[in-house]
């Protein structure tokens, strides 16, 4: 049920997937220096949870080719999270080696997505993390739950609010402590988003769930406010809005941080994140990579300094 706006959450948890999820579709390598400067820089502004980095195959990904380097060279910060994808069981090793204390699996809402993005159906993909979740649990290694395609489909358009609810709920069951919510091509709206919200909480406790919403056309802060408005208090997002959208040639992808923050500050909503510090990183990182900072509220603020 839809929250009053009176009601909002009083404080809302950050989670920065810049250094994994804004970086591993940039098609030029980008230094391990430079990710583990990113990451250092991103804990300092008080950021509890930063995404490092990803346990996958670099025939794949081959930007994260560097995650065990990544994850012995940050400086960790006491307080402050950093967890790493890790889609299986060799994944999985090579994070607890690297000193990982928490995982994140990715599956999808969409079956035509699922095949296509890492070529298995729906249920396989949960067969598959059933027992790296296991594992994971046995070593004391938390494990946080994506899933894809939650409000449309590259290939399948809009996607029903029930079949997103069932994977959360099948994540959440298996013990993903945190299931993530992902607007992976960014086409929902506010409506949408908190249909499909409204759903999810039927059988996973909003307090579980995470808002992960793109903003190519341009709905992520609306979309995000909405959620807030359903009570999710969980919002992820990245520095600069690094992370392009490989579905829609030259569309954005993930909203900006600097955005996300900024919004949250006017709203009287606690983040312990501090904005200033965030845009000079995301101005620092979008050099680094010779781009064009994705956050607005980022720019505008430099232009005032």
């Amino acid at each position: 049920m839809r929250l009053q706006s009176g009601d909002l959450p009083k404080s809302v948890k950050i989670v920065e997937v810049g250094p994994r999820d804004g970086l591993q579709n940039e098609k030029t390598m980008v230094a391990t220096d430079i990710k583990v400067e990113l990451i250092n820089r991103l804990a300092a502004c008080g950021l509890p949870v930063i995404e490092a980095t990803a346990f996958v195959s670099p025939k794949w990904v081959p930007q994260m080719a560097d995650a065990t380097d990544v994850m012995a060279r940050i400086t960790r910060k006491p307080g402050v999270t950093y967890p790493v994808l890790a889609p299986n069981i060799h994944g999985l090793e090579s994070a607890i080696a690297a000193g990982a204390t928490e995982i994140a699996v990715f599956g999808a809402a969409s079956e035509s997505f699922s095949q296509k993005n890492i070529n298995c159906s729906i249920t396989e993909s949960l067969d598959r993390f059933r027992p790296v979740i296991t594992a994971a649990h046995t070593r004391n290694i938390a494990v946080r739950g994506y899933v894809s395609c939650v409000l449309g489909c590259p290939y399948e358009g809009e996607i029903a609010p029930a079949k997103v609810a069932d994977i959360a709920k099948a994540l959440f069951d298996m013990g993903c402590y945190e299931i993530s919510l992902g607007d992976t091509i960014g086409t929902g709206t506010p409506g949408t988003a908190q249909a499909m919200i409204d759903a999810v909480t039927r059988h996973v406790p909003v307090r579980h769930l995470a808002a992960h919403f793109h903003d190519t056309y341009g709905q992520a802060l609306a979309n995000l406010l909405a959620a807030l408005q359903m009570g999710v208090a969980i919002i992820d997002s990245s520095v600069a809005g690094l992370g392009g959208c490989p579905y829609a040639k030259g569309a954005s992808g993930n909203v900006a941080t600097e955005d996300v923050i900024y919004m949250l500050n006017g709203l009287g909503i606690e983040t312990g994140v501090d904005l200033s510090g965030l845009v000079e990183t995301g101005i620092w990182i979008s050099t680094q990579l010779g781009r064009h900072p994705g956050s607005k509220a980022g720019l505008a603020l430099l232009a005032q300094s």
